[in-house]
C-alpha cells in the first residue's frame, strides 16, 4: 500500500542536544501508527518538524508521494495535518466555538466573524462525538479533561488527512477512552491516517496497526502491532526489561499524620472525611468530575472552603493560602504541570528551589552558586536529562519537567506529600522511577495522598483507597478489598444524581 506520509533521515539538533539522528516514519491511509519512546525520545521533536513548529537540519518529508517542505503550522493544516498536543493551550477567555476555530474564522460577506455559524457548527460536531460541553461555554470552566476533548473536536473540524494525536487520553475516563476510539475507527475508515503517541500499553495494543519506537533521538525499530508483546516493546524502549509494574514498598504503617473533617468547597465537595497516616499511601479515586482535584486543591489553598478542619499530628491547622501549606509539612504536585507547576521561562534550578528562596539569600542576595550546587544534586539524584541546570524548563520533556517539579516540593522536605496524577503524560521508564520515589517516602514515614487516573496504578500503589463520586466520599477500601469493580461501583454511585 502507498504511504500517505514519510519522514526520511530526519535529523534535528538544539544546543548541545542531538534530539534526533536519522528517523525514518511512514503512514498509510487509514492505519493507527503509534510513536512509542520514553520521555526525552524524540517523539514531540518529530512530530512539531511534521507539523512545521521546528525545522529539520537533514531529511525529508514526502505526502502522497510529493515532497513538501512544511514551514508552519497553518501551511501543515493546509497540507491536511492536525495535531491533538500533550499539552493544551487553550484561549481561556473565549468560548468553546471560537477555539476550534482560532485562525480560521468564518466570516460573513461583509469581513465579520461569523459567531452563529461558528457556534452552530461546533455544537452539531461536539454533539456528534457525544461531547456534553456546550459550545458557548468559556474554556476556562472547562476542566483538563474537557478541553483535551476540545482539542480532539478541533483536530477532526478541520478534516484533515493526517491526524497526531499526543497523548489524547490522558485526562479522560474510560468511557471517553471507548468514544474516542470509536471516532478514531471512523476516521480511518474513511482513509484518514492517525499517528498516535501514549504511554498507556493497553491502549496502544488495542488500538494501533503497526508501532515505531524511538529511544534516545533514533529509530529502534518498527513492527506490526500484532507480532509484538508489552515485554518486547517495552525492551525496545527502555533498553531492559521492567519485571514490576508498580513496585510496591513493605512499610509499616505509623499514627495517623493528616485529617480532614467536613471538608466542604462550594457545592462541588460536600462533608469529605479522610485520614493519612505515617508510611501510608491512601489513594484517591473517582471518575473525571468526582472533584479529586478540588478536593487537594482546597486542601492546599489554591480554592477556598466553605466548611471543615484539618488536622496536622492531631493538632487543627489553618490553611488560606499556599504558603500556609508549605509551612506546615504539605506539599502538593498538582495534575498540569505546566500550568500550576513550573514557571516555563524559568531554569531547572530557580523552579528547584523556588518554595525555598528565603533560606538562599545572604545579605539580600541570592547565592547563586548555592542554588546551582541545591539543584545539581537534584538532577543527579533523580536523573533529569538536562544539559544544565540553567536550562529552561519549558526545553525540557514532560518527564524532565515533571522530576523538575518533584525536586521542588521534596526540597521543602514535606510531611504531607500530594500527588495529583503524578504520571500524565509520562514514559514507562519514568514511570517506575516516581513510584521509587513514592515508596521512599514513605519508607522514610512520610504521609502521601495518591490521586491517579490510571486504576492499575491506583490498585498497585495504594495501602487504602477513599472513592469520590459527585463530591461525595461513597467508601473506603483497605487493601484485601481491591479490585477494579469494587472501586468502579463506589466511584458510580452517585452518577445519575
Amino acid at each position: 500500500m502507498a504511504e500517505l506520509l514519510k519522514l526520511t533521515d530526519i535529523s534535528k539538533s538544539f544546543p548541545g542536544v542531538k534530539v534526533l539522528h536519522e528517523v525514518s516514519f511512514g503512514l498509510r491511509p487509514g492505519e493507527v501508527h503509534a510513536l512509542m519512546g520514553e520521555n526525552g525520545a524524540g517523539k514531540s521533536t518529530l512530530m512539531k518538524i511534521l507539523m512545521g513548529i521546528y525545522a529539520a537540519d537533514t531529511g525529508t518529508i514526502t505526502i502522497d508521494g510529493t515532497p513538501c517542505r512544511i514551514t508552519d503550522p497553518r501551511h501543515a493544516i493546509a497540507q491536511g495535518i492536525a495535531m491533538i498536543h500533550q499539552e493544551l493551550n487553550p484561549v481561556l477567555d473565549l468560548p468553546v466555538y471560537e477555539n476550534v476555530y482560532l485562525g480560521r474564522e468564518v466570516r460573513t460577506r461583509a469581513g465579520l466573524a461569523n459567531h452563529g455559524l461558528m457556534r452552530r457548527k461546533t455544537q452539531a460536531l461536539l454533539d456528534e462525538m457525544g461531547i456534553a460541553i456546550r459550545a458557548e461555554t468559556r474554556m476556562r470552566e472547562l476542566s483538563v479533561a474537557q478541553c483535551q476533548q476540545v482539542e480532539i473536536a478541533k483536530a477532526i473540524s478541520v478534516n484533515a488527512r493526517i491526524i497526531v494525536m499526543d497523548e489524547p487520553t490522558s485526562a479522560i475516563t474510560d468511557d471517553d477512552v471507548e468514544a474516542l476510539f470509536a471516532q478514531i475507527r471512523a476516521l480511518t475508515a474513511q482513509g484518514v491516517g492517525v499517528i498516535y503517541i501514549s504511554h498507556k500499553m493497553n491502549e496502544i495494543f488495542r488500538i494501533a496497526d503497526r508501532i515505531t519506537v524511538l529511544r534516545d533521538g533514533e529509530l529502534i525499530g518498527t513492527e506490526d502491532a500484532a507480532s509484538l508483546d508489552e515485554a518486547t516493546l517495552i525492551r525496545m524502549m527502555v533498553g531492559r526489561s521492567l519485571d514490576e509494574a508498580f513496585p510496591k514498598r513493605d512499610v509499616s504503617v505509623g499514627e495517623p499524620v493528616f485529617e480532614v473533617r467536613g471538608w466542604t468547597v462550594d457545592e462541588r465537595i460536600k462533608g469529605i472525611d479522610l485520614t493519612v497516616r505515617s508510611g501510608e499511601i491512601l489513594g484517591i479515586g473517582g471518575l473525571v468530575g468526582a472533584g479529586r482535584s478540588e478536593l487537594v486543591e482546597s486542601i492546599f489553598g489554591f480554592r477556598r472552603h466553605v466548611a471543615g478542619t484539618l488536622l496536622k499530628d492531631g493538632s487543627e491547622i489553618r490553611v488560606r493560602h499556599p504558603r500556609d501549606a508549605i509551612a506546615r509539612g504539605i506539599a502538593l504536585i498538582t495534575e498540569d504541570r505546566k500550568h500550576t507547576g513550573l514557571n516555563l521561562l524559568g531554569s531547572v534550578s530557580s523552579n528547584i528551589t523556588l518554595p525555598s528562596l528565603s533560606r538562599l539569600f545572604r545579605g539580600g542576595l541570592l547565592n547563586l552558586r548555592t542554588e546551582s550546587r541545591l539543584a545539581s544534586g537534584y538532577v543527579e539524584r533523580l536523573d533529569i536529562k538536562t544539559p544544565t541546570v540553567r536550562q529552561l524548563c519549558g526545553n525540557l520533556s514532560g518527564g524532565n519537567q515533571q522530576k523538575v517539579v518533584l525536586s521542588k516540593w521534596l526540597e521543602t522536605d514535606p510531611d504531607v506529600v500530594i500527588f495529583d496524577d503524578p504520571t500524565r503524560g509520562i514514559d514507562v521508564g519514568a514511570k517506575r522511577e516516581i513510584y521509587e520515589l513514592i515508596g521512599n517516602l514513605v519508607a522514610a514515614g512520610k504521609a502521601v495522598i495518591l490521586i491517579s487516573s490510571e486504576m492499575g496504578e491506583l490498585l498497585g500503589l495504594s495501602d487504602r483507597i477513599a472513592v469520590l463520586a459527585d463530591g461525595r466520599l461513597t467508601g473506603t477500601l483497605d487493601r484485601p478489598q481491591f479490585s477494579q469493580e469494587a472501586v468502579m461501583e463506589l466511584a458510580s454511585r452517585f452518577k445519575e444524581r
